[in-house]
């Protein structure tokens, strides 16, 4: 009965889709755990009783879902974190997919900015932006100004949860990764730009126009963001 069992078990399991299923429930299980290497094709090829494209199909099927990852001439090794710490998303976090991160998150913020900032907090946004104009000269001063004047808006955002999320934020953007593009980025005449979108972004605010607010943050994200990118 057992044995008649297990094999049921197998014919159910033996296509792609149902190799994809069982080694996906066993990875977010933590059955398999970050960067361990799975069992070679041909191990679970004879574990499931099926060819090897069919193991190879539902291996490519877990590396589409962003479970593994396929080292050529090393194996399959498990890409799923389930505890991934800040030194984890640092290192797996590009520049691109940081400034994708803060349009999805900064513009909503400045909105709330506006309704809920009292005159103090918006005195100590001045302050973080004039420390941030000093500084035209030091691309290493400008950018830790820089993350002040952010961290500040998330801080006058009066969202707990939203302030966290920035500080993870600029826990990355202060990441060892964006060194070697700071210099060649931040030249005085583009602090000076980002200085004049702050600018304007701290008179919106003042002026309590959330839409405006909002929409001069995207556009300096979205300045930061080709930047990033070089021409072309």
């Amino acid at each position: 009965m057992n044995s008649q069992n297990n094999n049921t078990h197998l014919r159910a399991t033996s296509g792609a889709a149902g190799i994809f299923n069982g080694l996906r429930e066993r990875i977010v299980n933590g059955d398999y755990n970050f960067n361990e290497r799975l069992p070679s094709e041909r191990d679970l090829a004879l574990k499931f009783a099926v060819a090897r494209g069919t193991v190879r199909a539902a291996l490519e099927q877990l590396e589409q879902a962003g479970l593994v990852v396929r080292k050529f001439g090393s194996g399959t090794f498990v890409s799923y974190n389930t505890n991934p710490t800040q030194e984890d998303i640092a290192e797996e976090t590009s520049p691109l997919e940081l400034i994708e991160t803060r349009l999805a998150i900064e513009p909503h913020i400045v909105k709330l900015v506006v309704s809920n900032a009292n005159n103090r907090e918006i005195r100590k946004l001045k302050e973080s932006l004039e420390k941030a104009m000093l500084s035209r000269r030091n691309p290493n001063d400008f950018s830790k100004a820089d993350e002040e004047f952010h961290l500040t808006l998330a801080h006058c955002s009066q969202n707990p949860l939203l302030i966290w999320i920035y500080q993870r934020i600029n826990d990355i953007r202060s990441h060892t990764q964006w060194s070697h593009r700071k210099n060649n980025i931040l030249t005085s005449n583009k602090i000076d730009l980002y200085n004049k979108q702050h600018e304007a972004l701290l008179d919106a605010i003042k002026r309590r126009d959330a839409e405006g607010a909002s929409n001069i943050m995207t556009a300096h994200l979205i300045q930061a963001k080709k930047d990033l990118l070089g021409p072309g």
